[in-house]
């Protein structure tokens, strides 16, 4: 019956996502990924608490196709107190399903030492936590799914991974840290529309790229809107970095975003703060 409404091209039929088993080792050529997500008591990296932890260890190849899994860890965590009616809504998860529950440190650093990347469909948010709670993850490699592939570019109308998995077909158990791993995994397996390499493939050749952070300090406060614009994000000091806008550049154009800089913006020559970044250390707190 699937198949014949889709055949008529006036339907779309999704197939609820099977999550891969792990299988056997990793071979001599391959690769280990790992993909990672938190659910926690709130938004803000440096206070609120993990409430439980899920991740995926997978194999890729030297084309950077994943291959199979090799590994599942999910634990839950009780937070200090109890976890807000909201996040309750939004996950499922309860107080009575954290009771007593403790994220076993040892095993999970065990778990992720052999992962040469770790990838979160929002790192900005996934790696401060991580890092606060298992100083393991500040030694490894992060990438963002959602910030470094152009999903647009490949013809997708945004970059939520409900959104990204229904449109390879498939849907899922949303806002539950182990249900979103395996549906990152199929999203990164599957090849984009625009070329025949998979979704993991532009990520980790976006990730293996060093970039500068560029910070505009002191900018004209009435010339925000044109920073912002152009791609500029800004920082409120709060994490130890400097208050001011900022961009992350390709090293191949960090002259001409300095040079724009100083011609549009300050109008005249002047020394900005310029930081290279590697994979070790975008995403994190630590600056």
């Amino acid at each position: 019956m699937a198949r014949g409404l889709e055949a008529t091209g006036d339907y779309k039929v999704l197939r609820r996502l099977v999550p891969r088993e792990p299988s056997a080792s990793v071979g001599p050529s391959e690769r280990v990924g790992l993909i990672i997500d938190l659910e926690t008591t709130g938004l803000d990296t440096a206070k609120d608490e993990v409430i439980e932890l899920a991740a995926i260890k997978f194999r890729y190849d030297q084309s950077d196709a994943i291959t199979g899994v090799t590994g599942i860890f999910q634990a839950f965590n009780q937070p200090s107190g109890s976890i807000p009616a909201e996040v309750t809504r939004l996950t499922g998860i309860t107080d009575e399903m954290v009771a007593g529950c403790k994220i076993d440190a040892d095993a999970l650093v065990d778990f992720v030492a052999d992962a040469g990347v770790v990838i979160a469909h929002n790192a900005g948010f996934d790696r401060k936590f991580a890092e606060r709670f298992w100083p393991t993850f500040e030694t490894k490699n992060w990438a963002c799914s959602a910030s470094q592939v152009d999903w647009k570019a490949h013809g997708f109308g945004g970059a939520k991974l409900a959104y990204l998995l229904s449109e390879i077909g498939l849907f899922h158990n949303a806002h539950r840290a182990i249900d979103d791993c395996h549906a990152l995994l199929e999203v990164l397996a599957h090849p984009l529309p625009t070329n025949s390499a998979s979704a993991l493939a532009e990520l980790l050749d976006r990730a293996r790229r060093r970039a500068f952070r560029i910070w505009a300090e002191n900018a004209p406060f009435d010339l925000k809107e044109v920073l912002k614009k152009r791609g500029y994000r800004w920082s409120d000091g709060s994490d130890g970095s400097p208050r001011a806008w900022h961009i992350e550049v390709d090293e191949s154009i960090r002259e001409t975003e300095l040079d724009y800089l100083r011609r549009e913006i300050y109008q005249r020559d002047i020394d900005l703060r310029c930081q290279a970044v590697t994979a070790r250390e975008r995403f994190s707190a630590r600056r």
